[in-house]
């Protein structure tokens, strides 16, 4: 992937090559880290910004609050870093990610006498499922393994270890010759993608599962079901049943790797006329403009960032 010149790690900036943890950490172990994924954008307006920056924030501490790890800084200085690193490596646009884990300590499971460590990155990464699968739409597979029971985890924090359960579904349906996996819920309810959130479009109603599904409360998942009330859909967060992914005229991910791509297909049913349907193309349409800066009424998303002399 490509490499930037400096990471932030717990509190300054660090060479890229030197940020580096020991084996021993305990997140290496047992996975504990949260973390979060952002995108900064070039915008015509604004230069850099961050889109929902501050969502992001707030979100990476209600994770470590709820794995009971304490940040050991404010959600000001996380904000800050962000900017400061996406600066000083000299971009305009790139994915960051922000990440709190439980350094090396004590071994075993008890987690609280290990330290608490803050990095973030950030580099150059195009669209997740592709640019293609953008305009195009992907080809899905319901996977066989459910999203993690809230009996067991927290589906509504972001936590590293969790995702282990998305990655064994990933692996079955990319060794099957699909692009994307969709999980059901513990009940076996539509829940979501292995790294993004799901709409289904019927007879021109939006629905998305709700968060009693698992799911990851997923910020592009609320910026679209902002776009989409003002565009005048109705939007309609309900349980779907497996048939139903079926019987749609479209369907779309969100989330800010995959940003806003449409499926054409989900276990070789072809969904409506396959590709992109007319209201998946009007979201996404919208969805870009906020993105890019190009839509004033969504201005407010947007934290830029201030321009800098190159480090070094």
């Amino acid at each position: 992937m490509p490499q930037g010149d400096y990471i932030w790690k717990n509190g300054e900036l660090v060479a890229w090559d030197d940020a580096k943890v020991h084996v021993l950490t305990h997140a290496l172990h047992y996975g504990t880290g949260v973390f979060e994924g952002v995108r900064c954008y070039d915008t015509a307006s604004h230069g850099p910004a961050v889109f929902r920056h501050q969502e992001h924030v707030d979100r990476l501490f209600m994770s470590s609050e709820l794995f009971y790890m304490p940040v050991p800084f404010t959600k000001e200085q996380i904000r800050q870093a962000t900017l400061e690193t996406i600066a000083a490596n000299g971009l305009r646009s790139c994915y960051v990610r922000p990440l709190v884990f439980r350094g090396e300590g004590p071994m075993g499971l008890s987690p609280l006498d290990s330290p608490v460590d803050v990095i973030v990155a950030c580099w150059e990464w195009g669209s997740y499922l592709g640019d293609e699968g953008k305009s195009k739409g992907v080809r899905a597979k319901v996977s066989s393994w459910r999203r993690l029971s809230p009996a067991g985890l927290i589906p509504h924090a972001k936590a590293s270890g969790q995702y282990l359960n998305s990655i064994l579904a990933k692996i079955e349906v990319t060794k099957a010759g699909y692009e994307e996996a969709i999980l059901l819920d513990d009940r076996g309810m539509v829940c979501e993608g292995s790294g993004e959130n799901i709409f289904v479009v019927r007879d021109g109603v939006v629905f998305t599962p709700p968060q009693s599904a698992s799911i990851l409360d997923g910020i592009n998942r609320r910026s679209v079901m902002q776009i989409a009330a003002d565009l005048g859909y109705e939007l309609v967060e309900r349980d779907l049943g497996r048939a139903e992914l079926y019987l749609a005229d479209e369907i779309f991910l969100t989330g800010t790797a995959a940003e806003l791509t449409p499926v054409r297909e989900i276990d070789d049913h072809t969904i409506g006329a396959g590709g992109m349907g007319p209201i998946t193309a009007d979201l996404q349409r919208v969805f870009e403009d906020a993105l890019h800066g190009r839509d004033e009424r969504y201005a407010g998303w947007l934290d830029p960032v201030p321009v800098r002399e190159q480090v070094g």
